[in-house]
């Protein structure tokens, strides 16, 4: 099993989803997805993160932004940085993956719903903070908008975002993605994939 703590307002975050489904299908391995609030984990164990958006040294802060370009280019998907809002509210989004998992198979539904919002925010530069847009990749995935911004209102849902994110931090994390191989095995970031496949296939000559 591999566990995925993820957010769908991080760019690396897309790359590292898209790589990941690619290497489950690949090594059959089933991944446990956990959506969470990467903002609040930025402000429970990371506040570093802001000021290197403030005060970033400007040399590697341009190589990032080319960095970014790179993998994008590398993994076929376009990859507009910064979008308009910036950062962006993702609550709402990731409520709706998390209600998305509760429902019966809801694996698929909430890979397609997040990849959706992926594109929506990092491509089309769309506002995935508002409801419209959730409700517009709702319809087009043959989801009931309605049903879905009315979860994401409840109580329940809100508190499966909130387990999940203060999860990640209680087990050592600090962004998105971060994934876990075997319970306690951490790996954080996109390209941090080839180490992940070789604690899989490290794990499974042991067993």
């Amino acid at each position: 099993m591999i566990e995925c703590f993820f957010d769908c307002s991080s760019p690396w975050t897309w790359l590292g989803f898209r790589n990941l489904r690619q290497l489950a299908a690949e090594l059959d391995v089933p991944v446990q997805w956990k959506p969470v609030l990467v903002g609040g984990i930025f402000n429970a164990v990371n506040p570093s993160v802001y000021e290197s958006r403030e005060r970033g040294v400007p040399a590697k802060q341009a190589y990032l932004k080319k960095d970014l370009q790179d993998w994008a280019r590398h993994e076929g998907v376009d990859i507009r940085f910064p979008p308009s809002i910036f950062p962006v509210n993702s609550v709402k989004a990731m409520r709706a993956c998390c209600w998305l998992l509760t429902r019966p198979d809801g694996t698929a539904p909430m890979e397609a719903f997040a990849e959706a919002v992926f594109q929506a925010y990092w491509t089309h530069d769309r506002d995935i903070s508002q409801d419209s847009v959730l409700a517009g990749i709702a319809t087009t995935l043959g989801l009931d908008a309605a049903v879905l911004l009315a979860a994401i209102a409840t109580p329940e849902v809100k508190a499966l975002l909130k387990a999940n994110t203060d999860e990640v931090i209680a087990r050592g994390g600090f962004g998105s993605p971060t994934f876990f191989v075997g319970g306690d095995d951490m790996y954080f970031g996109n390209d941090r994939l080839p180490l992940l496949r070789a604690a899989v296939l490290r794990r499974r000559t042991v067993a």
